[in-house]
């Protein structure tokens, strides 16, 4: 079974619940002075980006962003959204070539992909992000309840899983933050 897919279904199934409840708030807005200087360059990718909501706020502040989610009821409500780029795809295989953007934004999307995909995942990051560019991700910490996972799948890590899958991805500089008592937040920088 392939998780990545079998969530995008649930997302699909449910797209209108979920866009009225991912559209209330831009995580990036909510946390910009802090989002903001984390990044070297403007050319980003949102990966995950649901209906485009983080992506808009990139795009009001001036940032070439790119939207790029498996969803497609999310990227049809996006593309109508916001002025900026949408691409579908798998987050695992990205269709851009190496070295395309400056950061990475992935807001609770890298969550979704299983742990045995995601070494490979972060590769496939680093190999688009340029030197220097910074990759932030959210995620689940290790130890939270699952109860409310139904259909989507979602990986849970502790601080140290994901210092060791980022520096085995060769990222060069790399620190996890707890975001309270359920979520963490990855810095992963290339540099060269």
């Amino acid at each position: 079974m392939d998780e990545l897919a079998q969530t995008a279904r649930a997302y699909e199934a449910d797209s209108d619940a979920f866009v009225d409840k991912y559209e209330t708030e831009s995580i990036a807005a909510r946390f910009w002075d802090d989002v903001d200087p984390t990044f070297p360059g403007d050319r980003i990718l949102d990966v995950g980006c649901g209906p485009g909501t983080d992506t808009a706020t990139f795009r009001e502040h001036d940032y070439d962003v790119v939207g790029f989610d498996l969803t497609a009821a999310f990227l049809d409500r996006a593309t109508d959204a916001v002025d900026a780029p949408f691409v579908r795809g798998d987050m695992r295989t990205l269709p851009f070539k190496s070295n395309a953007f400056d950061g990475i934004w992935a807001s609770a999307s890298l969550l979704h992909v299983p742990r045995s995909d995601a070494p490979n995942t972060l590769e496939e990051f680093h190999r688009v992000l340029d030197a220097p560019g910074t990759l932030v991700a959210t995620l689940k910490r290790q130890g939270t309840d699952r109860h409310a996972d139904g259909d989507r799948h979602f990986e849970r890590y502790t601080p140290d899983d994901l210092r060791a899958l980022a520096r085995d991805a060769d990222y060069d500089t790399v620190t996890v933050d707890g975001s309270g008592d359920r979520w963490l937040e990855l810095t992963a920088k290339r540099t060269d």
